[in-house]
């Protein structure tokens, strides 16, 4: 089959949803443009295998606007939209994926896309590379390069090009300034709080919030959080983002101290078992336990079942784990990530940002593909400044230059 998806009868709703962010996308509209005038993809196959929602289904879109032949697949299933997904089928592009589907299918899923034959990737997480390079050897000679999204993804990678297992050039798109700066903090800590309130229903302010890891999602959580008026608790295991975390206002202990006082906990180091039965044992009642990073590791789900009574689902997407003590924590979404499988993700405008950067990415190593060594690659300097340049252009904002006395004066070592 060309596809294989849930029903193709949604697409119309699906439809909806793409217009509207491509209404709020205002840089891919100028990039796409740019790639129906000059056609870089022409004659190439392009797998994305990204959270299948309305704005990376836009991203699909652009890309196949610029020439190329393009399948989807996803990197998280509870993250997966039907109606988009029926949506992009019925704009020509083949896709493999649907709503929940098991570790099974979901494996399927990513060999069909596989089978598509890429010659350029995007990835999310990792999953599509690794299976390249564990389960298809034979195929990753034919692979031109590639993008990655998230931080661990990015983690993976570098461990494979240390170890010498990277078989093609990847360009880290998360790295990149108006990734991390933005989507990153901007993006998660908005849509996290949007998943966890949609689904709990329950007041922020006055409680206590705690956040593990002080990265560029952690920032964003934790800074969001003080905003809805909570107390906030950072955990960390770099000394440095410790203190940095202590200077911004926040509370800083280690989780076993923090789990009685927690009323939210949230997950984004991209670790496994982050929170774990040593914590949980201490854990107070009532605790609503999330998770904001890549897989479903980092609440563990094996300590939960242990040390739980009974489990059962009381409302959409939160599971009570009742403690013989008869204390309850509630887990969110599978411990899967909080703002998509709970919520529809980053905000569109953020997101076009991060978007932006993944098609002039991909571009960029077709173009430059002779020159580049299979390993993880930065994004190029002009690519990031031409993202925020963009960004600024669609804001209508300007910004200075230097005079060429103020250019003598820098280059002037005296």
């Amino acid at each position: 089959m060309d596809s294989m998806i849930h029903d193709i009868n949604l697409a119309p709703e699906g439809q909806l949803k793409l217009d509207w962010v491509r209404a709020h996308m205002p840089l891919l509209n100028l990039i796409r443009r740019e790639m129906e005038e000059e056609q870089p993809f022409k004659g190439k196959k392009v797998a994305i295998c990204l959270h299948l929602e309305a704005k990376t289904g836009y991203l699909a879109t652009v890309i196949q606007a610029g020439g190329a032949d393009v399948c989807v697949a996803a990197s998280n299933p509870l993250s997966t939209q039907d109606d988009v997904v029926a949506a992009l089928v019925k704009n020509g592009i083949h896709a493999f994926a649907w709503h929940n589907a098991s570790d099974e299918e979901y494996h399927v899923h990513l060999h069909k896309a596989l089978d598509f034959q890429p010659d350029l990737i995007i990835d999310d997480g990792g999953d599509l590379v690794s299976t390249l390079h564990g389960e298809r050897g034979a195929q990753v000679k034919n692979i031109i390069g590639g993008c990655e999204e998230t931080t661990t993804g990015i983690l993976r990678l570098r461990s494979m090009e240390k170890s010498g297992a990277l078989q093609f050039p990847m360009i880290a798109v998360n790295d990149a300034y108006c990734k991390y700066l933005f989507d990153n903090r901007y993006g998660t800590g908005q849509s996290v709080w949007n998943g966890i309130n949609r689904t709990t229903n329950l007041v922020v302010a006055g409680k206590t919030v705690v956040v593990a890891g002080y990265g560029w999602c952690g920032k964003g959580v934790a800074m969001r959080a003080k905003g809805l008026g909570a107390r906030v608790i950072v955990t960390e295991i770099d000394p440095i983002k410790a203190v940095e975390a202590f200077m911004d206002g926040f509370q800083v202990m280690t989780m076993e101290e923090a789990a009685p006082h927690g009323d939210f906990f949230i997950t984004v180091t991209g670790n496994v078992n982050v929170i774990r039965k040593e914590h949980l044992s201490r854990i107070k009642d009532k605790a609503v336990l999330a998770n904001a990073g890549h897989f479903d590791v980092e609440v563990s789900k094996p300590d939960l079942n242990e040390l739980a009574a009974s489990k059962r689902v009381v409302r959409k997407n939160i599971e009570e784990y009742l403690f013989p003590d008869g204390r309850r924590v509630y887990l969110l979404a599978g411990g899967r990530l909080v703002n998509l499988a709970a919520g529809d993700g980053h905000p569109a405008e953020i997101m076009d940002m991060t978007f932006a950067l993944q098609a002039l990415s991909l571009k960029y190593l077709l173009e430059h593909r002779s020159q580049l060594e299979k390993r993880v690659y930065d994004v190029p300097q002009e690519i990031d400044r031409k993202v925020a340049l963009m960004k600024l252009h669609t804001l209508n904002k300007k910004i200075d230059e230097l005079t060429e006395e103020q250019e003598k004066y820098l280059a002037d070592w005296r």
